[in-house]
């Protein structure tokens, strides 16, 4: 477990519509994702997912390619930029390309769908990322699963009753492998395992049984409309968001083994044991004054923190240990174990 304290996740989900794409299709394997406009904005989106794939301790390669628009393409348009960085792509071997465009494409006008449109031997998707209409970080991300959605199969298939699968990952956010683990832990105890993660360092081979699983998680409630989408396509219903907290953990076992036709009470007791058990260790801070560092939540509305104050005795003062909170709500029974183990370093650095 890392030792530092988190900084707030608004840094990595409050850019353009451009990054929440690129968020998603450089999580394709055997993909590139091209983007049509000036060098710089690939340049700037090359270095933030550089940089926030080392701060998650995960180093990959990012296939990008810009179709570098100049002054020229300004004024006489880019569409022969465009096809000129597709055909770069596409000699790279690969399974897929996806096209994003910036915002000065879409002001200028560059038919973006008839040059994806050509007969290109590859799939050539295109991606709408034009953020200056109104567009934001999350409306990249949800128009981009939508956009490899389409390219799914579109066929009714078998369902497998024991698999599931994740939807819309926030793959900038700290600690996404350590929330994916903890929902993979969750669906064990109901002897449900994760099919494929859409989308999630995931290869095409394995999008292609995005239709096979029984149900869908979806990330939280921002991802509905994707899974509306999956739902049409392939009829998989979908469990609205990530355990979050305490009772959110045992609220997500009873309603997954509900739709998923297994009786939840013996994940769910289990579960309880694990919860006391993690809430006995951490008895020592009984009592103890804290005072969260940055914004303060709404505790009534917080479900999760408010839960664990109230069962831990913890007060909440401005004369308490500055306690860090979470960059987002604490996911499952883990989430809330990280959560308390910075809390309480902070309030014993502040004894």
């Amino acid at each position: 477990m890392p030792s530092n304290p988190l900084p707030l996740n608004s840094c990595r989900s409050g850019g353009c519509t451009l990054t929440g794409a690129l968020s998603v299709t450089t999580s394709v394997r055997d993909s590139v994702s091209v983007i049509h406009g000036p060098a710089g904005c690939a340049h700037h989106n090359f270095s933030l997912l550089h940089a926030t794939g080392l701060d998650n301790d995960h180093v990959a390669a990012l296939n990008l390619i810009s179709s570098g628009m100049q002054d020229m393409e300004v004024i006489f348009g880019g569409e022969d930029a465009l096809g000129a960085a597709i055909r770069s792509a596409i000699r790279q071997d690969v399974s897929v390309v996806y096209v994003l465009s910036t915002c000065i494409v879409e002001t200028i006008g560059d038919d973006v769908a008839a040059v994806c449109g050509r007969d290109w031997g590859v799939p050539v998707v295109r991606v709408p990322t034009a953020g200056f209409l109104g567009g934001s970080f999350q409306t990249g991300v949800s128009n981009a699963l939508t956009a490899i959605a389409g390219t799914m199969p579109g066929r009714v298939l078998p369902k497998d009753p024991h698999i599931v699968n994740i939807i819309g990952e926030k793959n900038l956010e700290y600690e996404v492998e350590e929330n994916y683990r903890e929902v993979a832990r969750l669906l064990a105890l109901l002897g449900l395992t994760i099919n494929v993660r859409f989308v999630h360092c995931t290869g095409i081979n394995e999008l292609a049984g995005l239709g096979e699983a029984s149900l869908n998680i979806l990330r939280d409630d921002e991802m509905q409309p994707v899974g509306d989408l999956l739902y049409r396509k392939y009829r998989i219903p979908s469990i609205p968001s990530f355990p979050v907290g305490l009772s959110g953990s045992l609220d997500f076992l009873k309603v997954t083994g509900d739709l998923a036709g297994i009786d939840p009470a013996p994940a769910i007791s289990d579960e309880k044991d694990r919860q006391d058990s993690l809430l006995d260790g951490f008895s020592g801070t009984a009592g103890s004054m804290l005072r969260f560092s940055l914004t303060a939540p709404d505790l009534p509305a917080n479900r999760a923190i408010s839960e664990v104050i109230a069962r831990l005795d913890l007060k909440v003062g401005k004369d308490g240990a500055r306690v860090p909170m979470p960059p987002s709500p604490p996911v499952g029974t883990e989430g809330v174990r990280r959560m308390l183990h910075r809390w309480r370093r902070a309030l014993n650095a502040g004894m």
